[in-house]
């Protein structure tokens, strides 16, 4: 039989773990001008600054 997966994250810091849910990961597809293969360039961003970062890039 599987193990049931936990629903709720336990931890001693509440603030911490409701922090976390400010930041996602985003990874964005670049391709090589030289060879023409693609790379993967991944970041962890807070959520209100994504649209800035991948404007950067």
């Amino acid at each position: 039989m599987a193990k049931a997966a936990k629903t709720a994250i336990k931890t001693k810091d509440q603030k911490a773990a409701a922090d976390a849910k400010n930041w996602t990961k985003v990874i964005r597809t670049l391709r090589s001008p030289k060879s023409g293969a693609y790379t993967f360039k991944e970041a962890i961003v807070h959520k209100d600054r994504i649209k800035d970062h991948l404007a950067g890039l």
